[in-house]
């Protein structure tokens, strides 16, 4: 592939492909001195048109940690902000030289326009567009399953192996969620089975055409026993005032679909939690949720710093046909 612009790319062998160079990546990274050689020379562009610390940090450390030059543009104070285009501003970064793009947009379907329109050469990395799509997250999170609930006990190896067979419930404001339909997506194309659990309100028109089970019971869905409970975030910035509420009032949404100490003890003993964070607390999520040895949150922030690093590698070094490199300046360390 030359981008990573959907969940929906990548191809099951291609999906724990990644998987497998992301496990890689995170064993070099246990080591004294983490930074690789790999993409020197390289130069990494980080085009966040909306804000976010958590995933344009991730990206950034991946970069650096491959040795790339990396370049944040940021849309507030830019010229963006005095009306530039993404065409201009993207054969502006074309012009510097950028081998990579990694873009976040407020826009669905930017990252392909940019991708596809011939204004850059370089590879695209879609990191969050609208209420579209945000592959690398998917990804995050399907590393994270396979490292605590794939294999046998006793070992971490997980070298080639899918998630086929898990039971994988998402649970929350799915309907302005881009992390619940990139993981619908990949955790299908890997084999697993995934239940949507929300109000009727937080769910998009079609969601029944979607390969996915909808419950509008949270704890129904519970009784089902999942190996994985996925709690998605409210987001209130995308709920606009004038259209009405989404759900009562804050504390109905927190009974009916939070996750509290209460359903964290119905679920199996080997299940964990996971939340793409920011988390609200007390809406979604219960303290007692968070901060349980289940939950696996802070570890999905780590896990991000590996998955974008293989997919860097692989959009940028991995193929051997987007490098001059030698073989041995290129691979991955084992």
């Amino acid at each position: 592939m030359k981008h990573l612009l959907s969940a929906a790319d990548l191809s099951p062998a291609q999906a724990v492909h990644v998987l497998d160079t992301a496990a890689q990546m995170a064993a070099t990274q246990a080591r004294e001195i983490k930074k690789l050689p790999t993409l020197r020379g390289r130069t990494v562009v980080n085009l966040f048109f909306e804000d976010s610390t958590r995933t344009r940090i991730s990206f950034e450390t991946a970069a650096k940690r491959l040795s790339a030059d990396v370049i944040n543009f940021s849309a507030k104070g830019s010229s963006v902000s005095k009306g530039e285009s993404l065409k201009d501003t993207a054969l502006t970064l074309q012009a510097m030289g950028a081998d990579a793009v990694v873009i976040r947009h407020q826009a669905s379907g930017a990252p392909h326009t940019l991708a596809h329109a011939g204004w850059t050469s370089g590879a695209v990395v879609n990191a969050g567009d609208g209420m579209h799509q945000h592959p690398t997250q998917a990804l995050l999170d399907a590393y994270t399953l396979r490292r605590h609930l794939v294999g046998d006990r006793g070992t971490t190896d997980t070298t080639g192996r899918d998630l086929a067979g898990l039971h994988v419930a998402i649970v929350g404001d799915v309907l302005h969620s881009r992390v619940a339909r990139s993981n619908v997506q990949l955790l299908r194309t890997l084999g697993a089975r995934v239940t949507l659990v929300a109000p009727p309100t937080l769910l998009p028109v079609g969601v029944h055409t979607w390969p996915a089970t909808v419950s509008y019971d949270l704890d129904d869905a519970l009784a089902t026993r999942p190996d994985a409970v996925m709690m998605l975030r409210v987001q209130r910035e995308r709920m606009s005032s004038a259209g009405g509420g989404f759900f009562p009032s804050p504390l109905e949404y927190t009974r009916g679909y939070g996750l509290d100490a209460r359903r964290l003890a119905a679920l199996p003993d080997h299940a964990v939690v996971l939340h793409p964070g920011p988390m609200n607390r007390g809406l979604e999520i219960s303290a007692d949720a968070a901060d349980s040895p289940r939950a696996v949150i802070v570890e999905q922030v780590a896990n991000g710093v590996a998955v974008r690093m293989a997919v860097l590698y692989l959009l940028l070094a991995g193929d051997g046909t987007r490098t001059t490199r030698t073989t041995d300046e290129t691979k991955v360390p084992a």
